[in-house]
């Protein structure tokens, strides 16, 4: 099969579209004839050799996909070839082919195009596990987002807003915040101009956040925890603006706050909170809002997967809104 691989560790240029060997799936696994897959940002990452994949993961890049069983390995029984699939996968998405464990695949909802369901693995698994299962997440609770017009932000407000939760988003453009606000954010906060805490705890009248979405890390640390409500629950997932930062204990403390940090790739696939156990509560839960209407995949553009280095460089470009989908075939 063909893949995208790494010349070397660097810009996008050094992603090439070449041959690699056909994977072959093992019991309890599928092989997916990839039909598109999407980008991330641990993709980029990766890219740069910052993040290298969990131990026995393909270190071919992408974490989500969407296809059609091509094979199924032993003990295998919920799946069959043919079945019109996405996947959530710890590697191996820019290709041809990947195999991946029974347990990370969902059905593509009725009536959506098969390119467009390969946006929709992570973003669901990373929102539901964090937002619902880890802060819990309740009708009347206020959440706020940051970088709303992410994936993962024009996800989240559509999922806050099915459960009946009121959204806060931060983005860096008014573009970007009214088109959150098509999506049913409540609160648009421009992290340019404005202080994010004031302005939430202004349009809560004090309030502030009973659970924030966080992507940038140590930089927002401190003005995240001020933002807390009472008994507030930061969840951070990415870390965009650094790694390492200081913060004061009893601010958290006054707050009977909680700062969570998870990631979603080296998760095991079985047991609570594994891979397996989120994925069913997405089909539970989220495939229901898609099947409805309430919640919709959000994509900026598709390219060709040989042209990966150009949608890497979208990812990057400030004006991206939703996802980036790499076509495979």
């Amino acid at each position: 099969m063909h893949a995208i691989t790494l010349t070397e560790y660097g810009d996008p240029e050094v992603m090439v579209w070449t041959e690699v060997p056909d994977p072959v799936p093992g019991p309890g696994e599928v092989l997916i004839s990839v039909s598109a897959s999407a980008v991330n940002r641990a993709d980029l990452q990766q890219r740069q050799g910052n993040y290298p994949p969990p131990a026995g993961a393909s270190d071919i890049l992408g974490l989500e996909c969407s296809g059609v069983i091509a094979d199924v390995g032993a003990d295998v029984t919920s799946w069959n070839v043919g079945d019109r699939v996405c996947a959530l996968l710890a590697g191996g998405g820019y290709a041809e082919q990947v195999v991946v464990p029974a347990g990370q695949v969902l059905r593509v909802p009725d009536g959506l195009d098969l390119h467009v369901a390969a946006s929709l693995p992570e973003v669901a698994c990373t929102v539901w596990s964090n937002v619902v299962m880890y802060a819990g997440l309740s009708a009347g609770d206020t959440l706020l987002i940051h970088g709303g017009g992410s994936g993962i932000g024009t996800h989240a407000i559509q999922v806050a807003k099915a459960l009946g939760a009121r959204v806060a988003v931060t983005a860096g453009s008014a573009e970007k915040l009214e088109i959150c606000r098509s999506f049913g954010a409540d609160i648009l906060i421009d992290y340019k101009t404005s202080d994010f805490t004031e302005e939430l705890r202004s349009a809560t009248d004090g309030h502030g956040a009973d659970v924030i979405l966080d992507n940038m890390g140590a930089k927002y640390l401190s003005p995240n925890i001020s933002a807390l409500a009472m008994d507030g629950r930061l969840v951070t997932i990415g870390m965009q603006g650094g790694r390492v930062a200081e913060f004061d204990f009893g601010a958290l403390m006054a707050k009977r706050g909680s700062v969570h940090c998870a990631g979603l790739r080296a998760r095991p696939l079985t047991g609570q909170g594994g891979k397996a156990d989120i994925v069913r509560q997405v089909r539970e839960h989220v495939w229901p809002m898609i099947a409805d209407g309430a919640v919709v995949p959000v994509v900026h553009a598709e390219v060709p997967v040989s042209d990966a280095p150009q949608a890497h460089r979208m990812l990057d470009d400030h004006a991206t809104v939703g996802k980036v989908i790499l076509r495979v075939r």
